[in-house]
């Protein structure tokens, strides 16, 4: 599951490599722009249920609520603290138009609930999952409390249910929510309002919905109710998934209806580490690669970002160059992502993100044992 991390990660970095600078032109950067569109967003949604699943797959029966907030802070705060302040030096260097609330909303993880654009992306544009992900923590005891009462043999109509939400928070955005103004934005340009896009993208409440069905996949798989479907069938889902969202209105292909396709896959993952079973996707440099990933996920649109502006707008390049470059620009953000994860990272989670026992205060009561000695790595 932790090398899954690192191509999730990396689908979100060719959207943003490709819409934010001029690297790629042409008919052969327009299709490849058509192409990847939805990475970035297929990529998120990952995300959003992995930590759904990997909360409950890690959970203890020992553990508290406020321990478990105090770590899940540690883990996200001091991170996003620190790429603040350098997209902070990147909006004051373009003078980027910013308001007081964008940057308090920004800066206290709360961004995601103002369906403004101004606001949703200000300063680091791509914090706004984490403003989702701060939810997903402060509901998650309560979550657990409920969903872990859930009989094993409602699990699977549960996840049936939630899906139905997913459906049916984009048919709210698409038939109830208004359509103007119209945004002028990727390649769905004018077919829909902001408004309508952060129901379906930002919006936590909604996405909340993908955590909720990572919780429930691990409970199924935990309970040993996940079908025997291998790691590379579960693969293939996942890409055929991202085919199909590419067919489907953007509203749909943006956000949850799309990303379910990637739950099988993460199931998958899981069953697979549990049975120790060889993949790429544990060997140690990708493995490695996923620890780094939240690092960086934080850091890569500020790279993206600056060197857009040092490059310019206008220039082209061919096609071999452009590629270039931007193999480039991912290498300096893998590189800045290591150095934030061993000096800001890892060294606070080692230190302040430690699992503390303190039972009967504010308990996560009836949670399940650790299956894997390894499992808080993915965690963290």
């Amino acid at each position: 599951m932790t090398g899954l991390r690192s191509l999730a990660a990396l689908l979100v970095f060719v959207t943003h490599i490709l819409w934010y600078t001029p690297l790629i032109s042409g008919d052969t950067g327009k299709e490849l722009r058509e192409t990847f569109t939805l990475s970035g967003s297929y990529g998120v949604g990952f995300f959003f249920i992995l930590s759904g699943f990997v909360l409950t797959w890690t959970a203890r029966s020992d553990d508290t609520t406020p321990s478990f907030w105090r770590r899940r802070l540690v883990k996200i705060g001091p991170m996003h603290l620190v790429t603040f302040g350098l997209a902070a030096l990147l909006v004051f260097r373009t003078d980027r138009p910013t308001r007081a609330i964008d940057w308090v909303a920004s800066l206290t993880m709360q961004q995601a609930w103002f369906p403004d654009v101004r606001t949703s992306s200000a300063v680091n544009g791509v914090a706004w999952s984490l403003s989702c992900e701060f939810f997903f923590y402060l509901a998650f005891p309560a979550l657990w409390l409920g969903l872990r009462r859930l009989r094993e043999e409602w699990l699977w109509p549960a996840v049936g249910a939630v899906l139905l939400l997913i459906v049916g928070a984009f048919l709210v955005a698409t038939y109830v929510v208004t359509d103007q103004p119209r945004l002028v934005a990727f390649s769905a340009s004018g077919e829909f309002s902001f408004t309508q896009m952060w129901f379906v993208y930002f919006f936590p409440p909604v996405r909340a919905l993908e955590f909720v069905v990572g919780i429930l996949l691990a409970r199924i798989v935990m309970a040993g109710r996940w079908p025997n479907i291998g790691l590379a069938p579960a693969f293939g889902l996942a890409v055929a998934g991202y085919v199909i969202a590419l067919y489907e209105p953007f509203l749909a292909g943006t956000a949850g209806v799309a990303t379910v396709w990637t739950a099988p896959l993460i199931a998958a993952a899981a069953v697979a580490d549990r049975r120790g079973a060889a993949s790429v996707f544990r060997r140690p440099t990708v493995v490695f690669l996923g620890e780094i990933s939240f690092a960086f996920y934080m850091v890569h649109w500020i790279v993206v970002m600056t060197a857009a502006e040092l490059i310019g707008t206008t220039r082209t390049f061919s096609l071999a160059t452009g590629a270039l470059l931007a193999l480039v620009v991912l290498a300096v953000a893998v590189v800045c992502s290591a150095v934030l994860y061993w000096c800001v990272e890892r060294p606070l989670v080692r230190r302040f993100g430690r699992h503390r026992t303190d039972v009967g205060r504010s308990g996560l009561p009836g949670a399940a044992p650790t299956l894997r000695a390894d499992a808080h790595r993915v965690a963290d």
